[in-house]
């Protein structure tokens, strides 16, 4: 409990100055006046405008940046410790909510809380300004703060489980009651001792250590996952990766590698595509505007002598063997000189006939919009270029259809189906001035008729480790499905290569076509079939393999817009589909989140693995999460790995499914515990007997506190079993277990109760008629008047029995394969269960007078005390011994024959063995468990099992060749209505109230 505060109270901390760390910032603030004063953070309010110097800040608030442009590191929310470009929001003369004129890419104009400016750049004669939207708990950092401080409820099967099977030990507790109460008062004992003794049986049915014992389970496993690179926020949720059966992985950096290399690229001349240019050493492209495109088109920035950005944008620039400078200065008449990024040939560039680039202006890359674009000016001449980046069918569309070749779709097709990243590149020249430029242009004007140049081919390599994994995830019966941003084609190709479409698979494509002048359509089709503009052959053929196998070889993939069109106007299908939906690609971070949320709709247990980067909102829908990024956004996860691939994940399902079985074996344990202790009590209550405080000591804390504290010692099993543990608490076998062991418990203690009372030696009257000659000394006869001794060979066997049934539990319960490891690789436990059995032998065993007075001395001399102080009363002291009478007596061990001592050890053998007997051949049996299930017709009732079932009996699915249209109107909610919201991106929006529809004004 102590180790469960300690680390609560670490979390705490740390999170508490990563946030107090905003309120004590000094930011400059911009008076009416026009001066600037600094200010601490705390007293910034929505409306001020703050001044960015150029030194480094960590931005205390969410502000809109009105003027100059700046670099950020947005890594604490992104996850990508990549710099990020700023550009001013466009000082347009409309009416137009400025979020509703910018569009989905509104972000670029946004500097968010937590993250760090890196690098500002004034325009003109003007300071980098921005003015603040949200302070608090409202910005983006807050919101994430919020979510972890109150986290969304996560429905813990487990716990409610609990507490039904609490409910089932109070039914339990309370005939113990009864008998009790019934007992007592038929043998004329007062109304208040009834009561006391009624509510002891109630203490003693219902362990307070079962708490204790599950949260000690649980921080254990967290402490071996940390010591495997895994860190854990919600140590709730480790118990529910024990019933993960489906595992939703990002491509890029989670897959494949984090960077890329660029294989070669395909120029384009005269609507052709020319040879392919691949990369080899110590060789240089040739001057083409190719070239220029490489090495200008980007969003890199010199930080300390140091070139950083993108990674696929560091690799392309790399590749021009060309240099990047920050010193380029154009000068104007009545302004001052003004700085800009340029790029130069390098000492081992080929010639070239400029003398360099210089980027005037920048339209940053956005993933909705999928592109991006720059004006540069040619160095010693007045000609202005404009170079376009993007996706290959982005790109498509701003270049003039004769700059395009004709065979741009199959070229196309021909990388993305190897497994390569295709970018597009495209350019033209403007006939506006410097000053044109410089006053701002249109994003649409800048952006149109452009002249297709090329493709760049970018190789995305597959991590080591990301097939062997792959291949033991699919051993263990445990789905994999890729979600990705990338291309369809690359992603099916990675999905091939990686083993999760297996040899033999049937990968179908689904298209999704939204309603314009038609309906809304689906059309299935063959990935051989498919193009990744969109077309799909008309003589596509599916052939389906036989009925009984069909279910395990289809394997569907779809883009992101189709994704959406399904679950706007063909939900009804998405079920089915998601049954073998393997390969998602253009999925944007919001569908990714509603994705994981429909998945766990129809029964599935989804964990998710991405990199960080647009995967937070994913992240924090699973049911586990795991983040392979080390930064601050890894706070959104429940789980962040060190471990910079997917190994990470079979190793948390191993802990997670050890943690759950050990969670069910000590419920099972500390039940018994309590079955076996109330069975003795009420037992010896027959004969107004109980056992004394010492002996109830060494049960407690000699064998079942051990037990808690060292059953959860044993690690995972090395390899993942091909069936998941029961995740149900409350179900069929545990629920024998418990009955089955109790009977047998209840049998040996009734054997034991009634043998003992039938042999020759019990005496009721003389304590040690059972003992030896000499074996005991006068002092032992001797009792203190009033305090006469009863039978206590009872209390004696009955001390043994249950002792000796509890440690029996405790290795029988202690479950090793398949799930965890053999209860013997636990040392600690094992030693202390040798210890156990010992003690109890030794002192059984051993006719040592100490031993047995040790075992008494305490109640004994406490009722002396008592005595003592109240001699001058002897009605007092006579009512003190007899309502102590019943602890007195119980605290007496005492020596019986050593026959009889054997007969209790071979029957707690033969519990022993029966008990191990039917707990691993009856309720560990899992194929006795499947021919039961199988006699009795027994089918899972998850909904994804009765979808599997329902689609391998129909022999319509899947649609082959066909199109299907809706006939259902679209659906009103949209997907970010109804799912986990990124924090990172969507914080909350700003909003006036404007023609009935909300909105915010600046």
């Amino acid at each position: 409990m102590s180790a469960t505060v300690y680390n609560m109270r670490m979390q705490s901390v740390k999170l508490h100055k990563m946030v107090s760390s905003n309120n004590s910032i000094k930011v400059a603030v911009l008076g009416k006046d026009g001066d600037i004063q600094e200010l601490e953070s705390q007293y910034l309010v929505p409306g001020d405008v703050i001044v960015l110097t150029g030194r480094r800040i960590y931005l205390p608030c969410d502000s809109l940046l009105l003027t100059g442009s700046c670099v950020v590191n947005e890594g604490m929310l992104t996850g990508e410790s990549v710099p990020v470009t700023k550009t001013p929001l466009p000082n347009v003369d409309n009416s137009v909510p400025w979020k509703v004129h910018s569009g989905e890419d509104y972000k670029r104009h946004v500097l968010f809380c937590g993250t760090e400016v890196i690098q500002t750049q004034a325009s003109q004669r003007s300071v980098v300004k921005a003015v603040v939207l949200r302070t608090g708990f409202n910005t983006a950092k807050g919101d994430l703060v919020r979510s972890i401080l109150y986290p969304k409820p996560v429905n813990f099967k487990l716990h409610r489980d609990a507490i039904r099977f609490l409910l089932i030990l109070v039914g339990v507790t309370m005939m113990g009651v009864i008998y009790t109460a019934v007992i007592y008062a038929r043998n004329g004992t007062s109304a208040g001792n009834t009561i006391l003794w009624s509510l002891v049986v109630l203490t003693v049915s219902i362990s307070p250590a079962l708490p204790a014992a599950v949260t000690v389970c649980i921080l254990y496993s967290q402490t071996r996952l940390k010591r495997s690179g895994i860190f854990c926020l919600s140590a709730q949720r480790i118990n529910m990766c024990g019933q993960l059966n489906i595992i939703c992985f990002d491509k890029t950096g989670t897959l494949t590698e984090d960077g890329m290399e660029l294989w070669g690229i395909v120029p384009s001349e005269g609507r052709c595509f020319q040879e392919v240019y691949c990369f080899i050493p110590n060789s240089s492209l040739p001057w083409s505007p190719l070239l220029a495109g490489m090495a200008s088109c980007h969003s890199l920035i010199v930080l300390d002598g140091i070139i950083q950005g993108d990674p696929l944008d560091l690799k392309m620039f790399q590749s021009t063997d060309w240099v990047l400078q920050d010193t380029y200065k154009i000068n104007n008449e009545d302004e001052e000189s003004q700085s800009y990024k340029i790029v130069k040939p390098g000492t081992d560039s080929g010639k070239v006939p400029v003398e360099g680039l210089a980027i005037l202006h920048q339209f940053p890359f956005s993933s909705s919009l999928q592109r991006m674009s720059v004006i540069v000016e040619v160095m010693g001449s007045d000609e202005f270029l404009v170079f376009m980046k993007g996706a290959p069918e982005m790109v498509e569309k701003f270049c003039a259809p004769e700059t395009v070749p004709l065979n741009f779709d199959k070229e196309l097709e021909h990388y993305t189906s190897q497994g390569f990243r295709v970018i597009s590149l495209a350019y033209k020249k403007l006939s506006e001035t410097i000053v044109e430029i410089k006053e701002g242009l249109e994003r649409k004007r800048v952006e149109s008729d452009l002249m297709f140049i090329g493709f760049l081919v970018m190789e995305n390599k597959l991590k080591p480790e990301t097939k062997p994994v792959l291949q033991e995830l699919m051993e263990a019966k445990i789905r994999t499905v890729m979600i990705t941003g990338d291309n369809l084609q690359t992603a099916c190709k990675v999905g091939k290569a990686s083993g999760m479409i297996p040899p033999g698979g049937k990968l179908i494509v689904i298209e999704a076509s939204a309603p314009e002048e038609s309906p809304a359509s689906v059309t299935w089709g063959n990935s051989e079939e498919h193009q990744e503009n969109g077309r799909i052959s008309k003589d596509s053929c599916i052939k389906i393999c036989d009925l009984e196998n069909k279910g395990k070889n289809i394997y569907f993939a779809m883009t992101g817009k189709s994704y959406q069109v399904i679950l706007n106007h063909f939900y009804e299908l998405l079920p089915k589909i998601l049954v073998n939906g393997t390969i998602f690609a253009r999925m944007s971070p919001g569908q990714k989140s509603s994705l994981m949320e429909e998945f766990q709709k129809i029964d599935y247990y989804a964990g998710m693995c991405g990199d960080g980067a647009n995967d937070c909102g994913a992240l924090k829908m699973a049911h586990a999460g795991v983040s392979l990024s080390e930064l601050e956004a890894s706070v959104a996860s429940p789980f962040t790995s060190k471990i910079p691939n997917i190994e990470c994940v079979p190793k948390l399902i191993k802990e997670g499914r050890n943690c759950l079985v050990t969670s069910f074996c000590i419920f099972k344990y500390i039940t018994m515990y309590s079955m076996i202790g109330i069975m003795c009590m009420l037992l010896l209550f027959w004969k107004q007997m109980i056992l004394g405080s010492r002996q109830y000591l060494m049960q407690d804390v000699a064998i079942t506190i051990t037990v808690t504290l060292t059953m959860s010692f044993t690690g995972p099993a090395p390899k993942l079993a091909p069936y998941r543990p029961s995740g149900q608490l409350i179900s069929p076998p545990l629920l024998l277990s418990v009955i089955l062991q109790s009977i047998f418990s209840f049998i040996i203690q009734i054997i034991a109760f009634t043998v003992v009372q039938k042999q020759s030696w019990y005496n009721d009257t003389n304590v040690f008629s059972a003992c030896p000659p000499l074996n005991h000394s006068v002092q032992n006869n001797t009792m203190d008047e009033g305090l006469s001794g009863y039978g206590n060979s009872m209390i004696t066997t009955m001390w043994f029995i249950s002792g000796m049934n509890l440690i029996i539990v405790e290795i029988v319960f202690c479950k090793g394969r398949p799930f965890r490891k053999p209860f013997y690789t636990n040392y600690v436990f094992t030693i202390l269960v040798m210890a156990q059995l010992a003690a109890y032998l030794f002192i059984y065993f051993a006719n040592i007078e100490s031993v047995y007075r040790n075992m008494e001395a305490s109640m004994r001399n406490s009722v002396k005390c008592l005595c003592k102080v109240q001699e001058h009363n002897i009605h007092s002291c006579s009512s003190i011994q007899a309502s102590a009478h019943l602890f007195i007596e119980a605290d007496k061990l005492v020596c019986t024959p050593y026959y009889w001592r054997w007969n209790t050890f071979i029957m707690l053998s033969v519990l022993f063995v029966v008990s191990y007997l039917v707990e691993e051949g009856f309720i560990e049996n899992r194929r006795l468990w499947l021919l039961i299930k199988s006699c009795f017709n027994y089918r899972s009732s998850s909904q994804y099992r009765v979808l599997e079932r329902a689609l391998c009996n129909d022999p319509t699915w899947p649609p082959q060749g066909q199109t299907q249209y809706s006939h259902q109107k679209e659906l009103t909610v949209e997907v970010q209505e109804h799912v986990y919201e990124n924090p990172t991106f969507d914080a909350g929006a700003e909003k006036i109230v404007c023609n009935g529809t909300d909105h915010w004004l600046l």
